[in-house]
C-alpha cells in the first residue's frame, strides 16, 4: 500500500469548475471518505488520482512518487465503480482472475489460482466461484466487482460510489465487510459518496467537498461535533441539523447570522412554545416535526410522545453559530 498526495490540484471542463486547489493526503493504510453532493468534485478527484483525468494544475503523488505524466497502468490504482462492470459470459472465478491475466502484469498461472481463492475468502464467495456472474444477486456481484481491485494488490484502492445501486439492507452490510476487508489488508483507500451514514460509519477521515473545494477534513467525528461552517454541518448527520435565525430562540453571539440545532441537542420542557406538526415513528426513535413561529425544525421525542397539534416547550442547548457566509463563528 502507499501514501496518496494531492497539492494543489486544480482541473476545469470550460468554465466549469471541477476541483480546485484541492490539498489532500491519503495516509499509507487509511480510509478516507470524499463527500458531497452531485457535482462536488468527488469523482473527478478519483479520475485525476487514477490518472483518467490529467489536471490543470498541481501535483500527484502516490507512494512518494510524482504520478501527474503517467498513465493509469504505471500507476498502480486500482478503481471500483457504482457499476459492477462485470463480464457476464465468464464464472466468478474468470472475473476475478481476469486483471492477473493482462501482459503487462505476466502472472503465472499458480499465483493467478492462488490470489483468485485469497480473495474469494476474504468476499467470503469461494462456494460462488465456479457461478455465471448472472447467477448472482446484487450484492454478489458488487462483491466480485470489489475482489477484481483487491486481486491486483494494488497501491490505493479508488472507489466510486460502489454501494449505491443496492437496496438498504445489503448497502448496510457491505458497509461493514469492506470495513473488516480494508482492516485485514490494511489497505490503502479513497471512498467517495453522497452518502453521510457511509461517511460516518467507515471512514478514517471524512473531506467534504463543496463546488470543486475541500472545505473541510477531520474524523468523523470532529467533522460532525466542530464543523467549519454550516455547509459542512448540514452534509452529516440524521435528521439534519435545524438552520434558524440566529436571534429565534436565544440572544446570539455578535456577527451571528444561523443558529445551527442537532436534534438531539434541543431540551423538550421548557424554554420557547413550539408545536408539533407531525409524529415519525422510526423504531430506535421518534422524530419530532415541529414548528415554532413560522419555521420547521426537527428534533428527538424523550419519554414522553406528545400529540399532533400538541403545544411543548424547547430550548437550545449546545447551538453551533455561523456567520452571514455561513462561516463558523
Amino acid at each position: 500500500m502507499a501514501e496518496v498526495h494531492l497539492r494543489n490540484v486544480t482541473k476545469h471542463y470550460g468554465r466549469d469548475v471541477g476541483v480546485e486547489h484541492i490539498d489532500l493526503t491519503v495516509e499509507d493504510g487509511g480510509f478516507v471518505v470524499l463527500l458531497g453532493p452531485t457535482g462536488a468534485g468527488k469523482t473527478t478527484t478519483l479520475r485525476l488520482i487514477a490518472g483518467l483525468e490529467r489536471a490543470d494544475a498541481g501535483t500527484v503523488h502516490i507512494g512518494g512518487r510524482e504520478v501527474s505524466s503517467e498513465t493509469p497502468a504505471q500507476r498502480d490504482v486500482a478503481m471500483v465503480f457504482q457499476q459492477y462492470s462485470l463480464y457476464p459470459h465468464m464464472t466468478v472465478r474468470e472475473n476475478l482472475a481476469f486483471p492477473l491475466k493482462s501482459p503487462i502484469l505476466k502472472t503465472p498461472k499458480a499465483e493467478i489460482d492462488r490470489k483468485v481463492a485469497e480473495v474469494a475468502e476474504v468476499l467470503r464467495i469461494p462456494h460462488k466461484l465456479d457461478n455465471k456472474a448472472t447467477a448472482l444477486s446484487g450484492g454478489e456481484m458488487q462483491r466480485v466487482s470489489i475482489g477484481r481491485a483487491l486481486v491486483r494488490d494494488p497501491a490505493i484502492f479508488l472507489m466510486d460510489e460502489p454501494l449505491s445501486s443496492l437496496d438498504a439492507k445489503l448497502r448496510s452490510d457491505l458497509r461493514v465487510e469492506l470495513k473488516r476487508i480494508h482492516a485485514e489488508l490494511r489497505a490503502t483507500l479513497l471512498y467517495v459518496t453522497h452518502d453521510q451514514v457511509e461517511a460516518m460509519t467507515m471512514a478514517s477521515k471524512i473531506g467534504v467537498l463543496d463546488r470543486g473545494r475541500l472545505v473541510q477534513v477531520g474524523t468523523p467525528r470532529e467533522v460532525y461535533e466542530d464543523p467549519a461552517s454550516a455547509y459542512v454541518a448540514a452534509r452529516l448527520g440524521s435528521p439534519r441539523i435545524n438552520l434558524l435565525p440566529a436571534g429565534l430562540m436565544d440572544d446570539a453571539p455578535p456577527g451571528a447570522h444561523v443558529m445551527g440545532l442537532r436534534p438531539e441537542h434541543i431540551a423538550i420542557g421548557q424554554g420557547h412554545e413550539a408545536q408539533v406538526a407531525r409524529v415519525e415513528h422510526l423504531g430506535d426513535q421518534t422524530r419530532l416535526h415541529l414548528k415554532l413561529a413560522d419555521h420547521d425544525l426537527v428534533t428527538l421525542a424523550d419519554d414522553r410522545i406528545p400529540n399532533v397539534g400538541e403545544t411543548i416547550r424547547i430550548a437550545p442547548r449546545n447551538p453551533l453559530w455561523f456567520a452571514e457566509t455561513g462561516a463558523r463563528l
